[in-house]
């Protein structure tokens, strides 16, 4: 077979017809050129479209192909770095509802691999007393109690006896949940794409996609860089891209691209902040959400502001840190938990796509008339849920149907369709946005 040929059945194959006087030689060759065919194809292989990838690939084996735009492991995007929060701990109930799917969903790719993935180190979020964001807290504890979630609310000297790396008093209420962690995303975004083509699956890196297309039969055409591709369905998991992708099947969501960064520090007391003594941690203030993890994959204490950094386009964004942020979250460090810092060993850029609610948006664009095509949208803090978004994706692509609660995350809401919709992040500094991209 010829590169980008499957074994599955290709549903325009037309057999020649043969003369019946001689049936030795075709009389009515096939004229049209080949494109070859894939039962699914997934734009965009970061965390969730690598997933997508594996999931597709355990059951439609050599049926998949996987398109990335950039080398596989780049650091365009969102999918990257070392080590991402994954939280039982949500403050939203159509989140809490399939946590624990996440969790299993990872531990299915662990199992298949032989690599951990996922570290349980313990979570905790934590405020001021009667400031305002103590109300969040109180969504967290509903959300979990709705799910039977367990949790530990702690005051700031109980949190400084369990955790004596945060310098905390009185003035601190938190939220403890034991079985919050980090994922490592590089590892797992590795894992997904390995696995997947040992289920006969293909991937493509540095294969732009230029656009969807509807061929004359009705069957979809994906363009790409390196040739044109025919397939049954398309999962687009584009992340800052997703326009650049949808524009082709005249279809658009609004979302804000921010160009965000953690900062790594070479603590001194190495000890004091491995995943067996430091909890991941998340602290709510009036500027920003600061979030903390343990040491993963370097020698370094990491801490990053979610939501806080400048609207961008995949084409604007820099790879250059914002000395600003930088030195808030030294401010913060330095107040709450000053042991965690020393040298910084660098600072690292990545995308946020958010929708306008910052809600997922997981759905097909039936609306459009592209009911065969399948988009997904993180809203930028999706990656400790990629493996199962990846999973429910390929339930959606195979079956038409999913058997996990998304119906939350329809293109049909307010945030997508209202071009007067306000933005509303809940975390990060709420900031007045420019002309949506």
């Amino acid at each position: 077979m010829t590169q980008g040929q499957t074994a599955v059945r290709d549903p325009e194959f037309r057999s020649p017809k043969f003369s019946t006087a001689a049936c030795i030689q075709p009389v009515e060759p096939v004229a049209m050129a080949y494109v070859p065919y894939y039962e699914y194809i997934v734009i965009g292989c970061g965390g969730v479209g690598s997933a997508a990838v594996y999931w597709l690939s355990k059951r439609a084996g050599k049926g998949v192909l996987g398109l990335e735009q950039f080398k596989l492991g780049h650091d365009n995007g969102g999918s990257q770095d070392h080590s991402r929060i994954i939280r039982l701990c949500y403050h939203d109930p159509r989140y809490t509802r399939i946590v624990r799917d996440t969790y299993k969903a990872w531990e299915e790719v662990e199992r298949e691999s032989g690599l951990q993935l996922v570290y349980k180190t313990g979570g905790l979020d934590f405020t001021l007393k009667g400031g305002p964001q103590e109300w969040l807290m109180e969504e967290y504890a509903k959300a979990m109690d709705a799910q039977n979630i367990p949790y530990e609310r702690l005051d700031g000297p109980e949190i400084r006896r369990r955790f004596p790396q945060f310098e905390v008093g009185a003035e601190t209420v938190g939220l403890y949940q034991a079985d919050t962690g980090l994922v490592d995303a590089a590892r797992g975004n590795s894992t997904h794409i390995q696995l997947a083509m040992a289920h006969g699956a293909t991937v493509m890196d540095e294969c732009a996609v230029l656009g969807i297309d509807r061929m004359k039969s009705g069957m979809t055409m994906v363009r790409t860089s390196k040739g044109e591709f025919r397939c049954r369905r398309v999962v687009v998991t584009a992340g800052a891209w997703i326009n650049h992708v949808l524009r082709s099947v005249g279809a658009h969501i609004p979302v804000a691209v921010t160009q965000e960064q953690v900062t790594y520090f070479a603590t001194p007391h190495v000890k004091e902040f491995t995943k067996d003594r430091y909890p991941t941690w998340i602290s709510h203030t009036p500027d920003y959400d600061f979030y903390g993890l343990p040491i993963h994959g370097n020698t370094g204490s990491k801490i990053g502001i979610d939501a806080g950094g400048p609207w961008v386009t995949p084409e604007t964004r820099t790879y250059v840190p914002d000395p600003v942020r930088e030195k808030a979250c030294i401010d913060f460090l330095q107040k709450y938990v000053p042991r965690s810092l020393g040298p910084i060993m660098y600072s690292k850029t990545c995308l946020y796509t958010m929708t306008m609610d910052r809600h997922f948006v997981i759905d097909t664009l039936a609306s459009k008339g592209w009911s065969d095509v399948i988009v997904c949208c993180g809203a930028g803090h999706a990656y400790k849920f990629a493996s199962l978004l990846g999973k429910i994706l390929s339930e959606l692509a195979i079956d038409g149907r999913t058997q996990y609660p998304i119906a939350e995350f329809t293109m049909n809401r307010p945030a997508v369709t209202d071009p007067n919709f306000k933005p509303v992040f809940y975390m990060g500094k709420a900031k007045p946005p420019p002309a949506k991209l």
